[in-house]
């Protein structure tokens, strides 16, 4: 029974990131209706940018937005991977596939379909994903701080404004902080040991950096950048804080005066110096310590439980070495709203509620959950180790990345890119 000033809503999807934003979508193009809180009085654009490889480009098109998105970034040509200590380019890979050999144009390539690698501003997608979506779909300044169960399962979400939202499913896409993935008892997330700053910098009339994604590994840091048109660039910067680094993250200006000492003190190009001199970083949060959650922690963890499920960082926080946050994000966003939409619809669409539609919702829940849970493992535990390989100052380590290992983690850079989410249909 609903309670005086309660509201409800038959789908609400709690954060209006990447991964909530794409369940809206995705429901939405099956002729489903869903509700979007989100805690901040505007969309988030935190991070800048992120990598988009082909399969984060799959689940836009499958979401229809993907022509925008191209249309407004730039395609990389290449990635080279190089030395922050000597400075040697030990790996590049052209994706155009002019220069790579048989076996990775047939991985990348998938039977024909064109490889392709953009760097999105996190902002722009944003936008271009909430205009698709019916006005007033996003409930803005709506922080959820608690879930209580019902008898008849549906769930009760306090607000902290002190309002109550009543959900016959609750989806959390809530970030690595997630209330939802707390509530559904999934492992806290843990700490990698290191941190990461990131910059965006904006050329207005134009800037002269080649459309390649360059990468240094080494010297204790990951360091790395890339065109996203013809304007902006951006780059990241990760590295293992040491007690000497005490204060460096109080502010934007003394995070880029710790990055450029470290830069200048390696072998990166002058143009990285001018890049990270003409670019800004956030004085909300300068630096980000990285974490990510256990892999072996989802090997049996709920990331379903009845009518709650959980998406994006809410599910797999990872580090960034792969590039793959945003885009496993994405993906979780295409096979959920297919799973639940199907489910929902496989009624006719009848929201009446009864035992046979909770039962279907549950049932592409688990279905849900049971696609993304090997994927969330794999792309978390690689993540994880190819950053420690990448970052290494271990002497071993280095020497044999730099002989050896540059071909391999760049390669497995584009294999876990290549994956296939599917369409909105079975």
């Amino acid at each position: 029974m609903q309670q005086q000033g309660e509201s409800g809503e038959d789908i609400v999807i709690v954060g209006a990131g990447l991964a909530g934003l794409a369940v809206a979508l995705g429901l939405h193009r099956k002729g489903v209706g869903s509700v979007v809180l989100e805690s901040s009085p505007a969309l988030r654009a935190s991070g800048f940018a992120f990598a988009t490889w082909p399969n984060a480009f799959r689940a836009l098109d499958a979401l229809g937005v993907g022509d925008k998105i191209r249309n407004l970034h730039v395609q990389a040509q290449a990635l080279r991977v190089a030395s922050s200590s000597t400075g040697t380019v030990a790996r590049e890979l052209d994706f155009s596939g002019k220069q790579i050999n048989h076996l990775l144009v047939r991985l990348v390539r998938g039977g024909g379909a064109p490889f392709e690698f953009r760097c999105v501003r996190r902002d722009v997608l944003l936008q271009v994903l909430a205009a698709e979506l019916p006005e007033g779909t996003i409930r803005y300044s709506s922080k959820i701080v608690s879930i209580d169960e019902q008898h008849d399962d549906s769930k009760i979400i306090h607000l902290a404004d002190g309002s109550t939202l009543r959900a016959k499913v609750l989806i959390g896409c809530d970030g690595i902080n997630s209330v939802v993935s707390k509530w559904l008892g999934l492992a806290k997330p843990s700490y990698s040991g290191r941190s990461a700053t990131r910059g965006l910098a904006c050329y207005p009339d134009g800037h002269t950096f080649q459309p390649k994604f360059l990468q240094f590994y080494g010297h204790g840091f990951r360091f790395g950048y890339v065109p996203c048109n013809a304007n902006d660039v951006y780059w990241f910067y990760t590295w293992s804080p040491s007690p000497d680094d005490d204060g460096v993250d109080e502010s934007g200006a003394k995070m880029k005066h710790y990055v450029l000492a470290k830069l200048r003190s390696s072998k990166v190009p002058a143009e990285a110096l001018e890049l990270i001199q003409s670019s800004e970083v956030s004085d909300d949060a300068p630096a980000a310590p990285l974490r990510f959650r256990p892999p072996f922690s989802l090997l049996f963890a709920k990331i379903s439980k009845g009518n709650v499920c959980v998406a994006g960082d809410a599910l797999h926080p990872m580090t960034p070495d792969l590039g793959q946050g945003g885009c496993a994000a994405l993906e979780d966003g295409v096979v959920l709203a297919r799973c639940l939409g199907e489910a929902i619809l496989g009624g006719g669409g009848d929201s009446a509620g009864g035992v046979a539609e909770k039962k279907r919702i549950e049932s592409g829940l688990q279905k849900y959950a049971g696609v993304r849970r090997w994927r969330s493992i794999d792309l978390v535990a690689t993540a994880y180790v190819v950053g420690f390989l990448q970052q290494s100052s271990n002497t071993i380590v280095s020497f044999l990345r730099e002989k050896f290992l540059a071909g391999m983690l760049a390669r497995k850079l584009v294999k876990m890119s290549n994956y296939d989410c599917g369409t909105l249909s079975s």
